[in-house]
């Protein structure tokens, strides 16, 4: 097919200069790309100090897994954007489909962390697998392909509305028993996406009020279930005790009611994550000069931003929020150029939960949010979860190459 790659000219002499002159699509996302895997492995190395103690390791070998991972990440990109993007749009339905039952055993026969089943552990390269990634990237290309196709009937609920809403319904309730943030953000993806698609507002203020119930009904159980007077948790009745209600209630809790001067085991990694921003001041403490990165747990993955703060203080804080939005405004820029819905509503999809998911865990380190467990994308310790949102930036690119091909060339300058 004209639309893959040959294979067989990229093992030639010239490998370097084939897979430059064949790399295409947007060059600032691929800029971006670079940055941030470069910051990657500069505070990755920083922050992994704890864990290599833990695990009687060398600092170096996270530092050569990390690179290993943005090697292969790059490679899935590069791959990903030299696929036509017309060819998500024939295998959505089968992996959403894929997906579900994936789920399915996700929960019940995954690998348990914290009283959640979010992932599931792949034989021969004993390497564990975060579904839900998976899940998401499914659905989005689905609800893309839905959205696509729905435009003459997009107001129409049983016609329009109601296919589209389902598969959202469907993968946020299969991710929401183990990993609840995760499940809002994908909800909070997709509505934003049937907004721009046209969806009846009606239609989505009734389905956002109904999907409202329960987080309302997690805020109020802990807000009544929380001792002001003895600034502590009260004990929450037995029908609580199934799933991860209680840890969802205590994140509640412990965002609404701890002040600076607790110190508990719940407040712990928050006051360590201020810690490491007051540290860090405006211009930082230098790249690998981190304090923080000894105390704080998951330095390296959920509370990576507070050691970038720390390290390059305000400016490099606020250059982290810049690299995304413009992240994020190049693929709003590619989808009002693509003259296709399905790449159009596809690229924004994938590029809205990237950068919503980057403003989330950055919420989280500077104490705006309560505690997620979100990654930083791209920037966070390599796993799954990385390697999923090299795909989903290899689809992006590959949506940007379609339509760099059918920009008109550059009319040549006439002699004068």
């Amino acid at each position: 097919m004209a639309s893959l790659i040959n294979i067989k000219e990229l093992f030639t002499p010239n490998i370097s200069n084939n897979l430059v002159s064949k790399t295409k699509g947007d060059r600032v996302i691929w800029g971006i790309v670079v940055i941030l895997t470069l910051v990657s492995l500069l505070v990755v190395y920083s922050s992994t100090g704890s864990l290599a103690y833990k695990y009687s390791k060398s600092n170096e070998s996270y530092l050569f897994k990390q690179f290993a991972f943005i090697i292969i990440g790059l490679l899935v990109i590069y791959f990903a954007h030299r696929v036509n993007y017309t060819i998500y749009a024939r295998v959505a339905k089968i992996l959403f489909l894929i997906s579900i039952p994936l789920m399915f055993y996700t929960t019940f026969f995954g690998e348990e962390i914290n009283k959640g089943s979010r992932w599931i552990k792949l034989p021969v390269i004993n390497m564990t697998l975060q579904t839900s990634d998976m899940a998401k990237l499914a659905l989005f290309m689905y609800l893309s392909l839905q959205l696509s196709r729905k435009q003459n009937v997009i107001k129409d609920f049983k016609k329009g509305f109601l296919p589209i809403i389902t598969p959202v319904i469907i993968i946020c309730a299969l991710i929401a028993p183990a990993n609840l943030s995760t499940a809002l953000l994908v909800g909070a993806t997709s509505f934003m996406l049937m907004f721009i698609g046209r969806a009846n507002t009606k239609h989505m203020l009734l389905s956002i009020a109904i999907a409202l119930i329960p987080v309302i009904f997690l805020f109020t159980l802990a807000v009544t279930n929380y001792d002001k007077a003895a600034n502590k948790a009260k004990e929450l009745p037995a029908i609580f005790d199934a799933g991860r209600v209680k840890t969802w209630v205590s994140r509640i809790q412990t965002f609404v009611y701890s002040s600076k001067n607790d110190e508990t085991e719940k407040t712990y990694q928050i006051n360590q994550a201020k810690i490491a921003i007051a540290n860090g001041g405006w211009l930082g403490r230098g790249p690998g000069n981190s304090e923080a990165r000894n105390f704080l747990p998951h330095s390296y993955s959920d509370f990576i931003y507070a050691i970038i703060i720390e390290e390059y203080g305000f400016f490099g804080a606020a250059f982290m929020v810049f690299i995304y939005l413009l992240f994020l405004y190049r693929c709003i820029r590619l989808y009002r150029k693509c003259p296709f819905a399905f790449g159009a509503f596809l690229a924004l999809a994938l590029s809205f939960t990237l950068v919503i998911q980057a403003m989330a865990n950055m919420g989280v380190a500077v104490n705006a949010f309560p505690n997620t467990g979100v990654t930083l994308p791209l920037v966070s310790m390599g796993g799954s979860s990385f390697l999923f949102t090299c795909l989903s930036i290899g689809i992006i690119l590959s949506v940007a190459r379609n339509v760099e091909q059918l920009e008109p060339a550059p009319a040549a300058p006439s002699a004068p």
